[in-house]
């Protein structure tokens, strides 16, 4: 039987097949619905196919992340218009919380709130990073980019980490080019951001600075790929360096693409925070490594805390951010009163940890930062996942890390089940599967001060198998940008 295509009123395809009519001339009748469905289907993979290998011929001949692939969906991940607004608002919330960390860290130095706060805060931090840190010419400063780690569960939306030092910023930027939807590309949705938000939301925080140079050291060389596309992406106005001493224009600015704790192997580091330190330069983020602590999100559910966060974030922002951060609580092995307990744990010792059962270890542990472990899931451990042996390891491990390296443990909200595609070029064929989902937003600070505000430039969407636990980029995971479903 052949076929053939009408175009209907509203511009759809209708599929349909001829026959002979009693008196001997064709007519035309419509297919079956399981052969339109079949015909339908072998559109639909075509086109997926054909979007699939276009956005694959984009990736820039050097890649984007130095060593690293993924898995090509051949569309963005779809959220509803309620999650988008609720993304939206986040921002601000965000940097109403840094704001109040930053105000909760110099109080505690100067004797207005207990003194235990940055001393927690700066265990393992060299002397000269932690006079930087509270020098007055970086009293202002916070960092210029947000990204949330978020969880996509059944108990709602859950930060895991808050991260002003994140990659992915090229990647979203490139994504968001890729994925636009045009005529006749057969995507749906409108992207979080747009085209252009990523790229356009970055440029911004420089202000008017006539060049910015974006310092990415060794430790974070995986990154360079995605900078240098992003850079040559925003013109002239911006290049890539690495972390040798150089000549900074004064009234430039500098994009700092390396980690506090890595300074021994960036020589450019003094230099660089004496000249920002003295106005010379503008630097993000500055060299405060108390709020790239993951401890915050602990500190933020400490009761002795709660009138602070109340007034510096007002009731309203106060327990809109505790329903998104699970609970956490700093692994301190300081002996408790033997009639006290750990909130929420009821242990009365943190070494009882380790024998807690599996179903009751639906728990993470995780180093809080100021370490190499301290990003990607190199120091991420889910309990439940682990062995009573390795997780006493792990535990013992927290405990002995106290002094130079804290660590939090976290309360785990599994993330629910989400369908999506990937294109398997080896195999020529669209795969549908089910994931995990970890969505990062990126917001942009803009302004000063008081009247900074922050911009959402877009959204990284990673999708794992089911199979991963923790989720973060790896081959056989699926990146693609945020988009809001029609």
């Amino acid at each position: 039987m052949s076929s053939a295509s009408l175009i209907g009123p509203v511009g759809g395809i209708l599929p349909y097949g001829r026959a002979r009519d009693a008196g001997g001339t064709f007519a035309f009748r419509s297919l079956s619905g399981r052969d339109q469905k079949l015909m339908m289907t072998r559109k639909h993979e075509q086109g997926a196919r054909e979007r699939a290998l276009w956005i694959r011929s984009q990736i820039p001949p050097e890649g984007l992340f130095a060593g690293q692939q993924w898995r090509i969906s051949p569309e963005p991940f779809q959220i509803p218009m309620a999650l988008a607004d609720e993304l939206q608002q986040m921002g601000r919330i965000l940097l109403q919380f840094y704001r109040a960390a930053d105000l909760l860290y110099r109080q505690s130095t100067s004797g207005k709130q207990p003194g235990w706060i940055a001393a927690l805060l700066d265990q393992g931090k060299p002397a000269d990073l932690i006079a930087w840190q509270r020098h007055a010419g970086f009293r202002h400063e916070l960092p210029r980019v947000i990204r949330p780690d978020i969880l996509l569960t059944a108990e709602g939306i859950k930060i895991t980490e808050l991260d002003s030092v994140p990659g992915g910023i090229g990647l979203t930027a490139w994504l968001q080019t890729a994925y636009q939807p045009s005529d006749g590309s057969g995507l749906s949705g409108r992207l979080v951001g747009g085209a252009s938000g990523m790229a356009d939301g970055f440029a911004a925080i420089f202000g008017e600075a006539p060049h910015v140079s974006i310092l990415v050291s060794e430790e974070s060389a995986m990154y360079r790929p995605e900078m240098h596309w992003l850079a040559k992406r925003l013109g002239d106005r911006f290049a890539v360096f690495d972390c040798q001493p150089r000549a900074f224009p004064s009234g430039g600015a500098v994009y700092r693409f390396f980690e506090l704790f890595d300074l021994a192997n960036v020589p450019v580091a003094s230099e660089l925070f004496a000249r920002a330190a003295r106005g010379e330069i503008r630097l993000t983020p500055p060299p405060k490594p108390a709020l790239e602590e993951k401890l915050w999100l602990a500190l933020l559910w400490n009761r002795n805390l709660q009138e602070f966060w109340r007034r510096e974030l007002g009731a309203a922002f106060f327990d809109r951010l505790r329903s998104w951060v699970p609970y956490t609580w700093v692994v301190d092995p300081t002996p408790l009163p033997p009639h006290a307990a750990i909130p929420e744990l009821g242990l009365t010792d943190w070494r009882q940890l380790k024998t807690l059962s599996q179903r009751q270890r639906q728990l993470i542990l995780k180093i809080s930062g100021f370490s190499p472990r301290a990003w990607g899931a190199r120091g991420v451990y889910l309990g439940s996942d682990l062995s009573q042996e390795h997780w006493a390891a792990v535990v013992d491990r927290a405990l002995e890390d106290f002094r130079h390296n804290p660590w939090v443990l976290q309360r785990y909200h599994a993330p629910s089940k989400h369908p999506f595609v990937w294109y398997d070029f080896d195999a020529n064929q669209l795969v549908q599967a089910e994931g995990r989902v970890r969505l990062c937003p990126y917001y942009f600070v803009l302004g000063e001060r008081e009247q900074a505000r922050t911009q959402l430039g877009g959204v990284l969407v990673t999708i794992c198998p089911l199979d991963k636990k923790l989720i973060h980029g790896m081959d056989v995971a699926v990146e693609v940008p945020a988009a809001v479903g029609l």
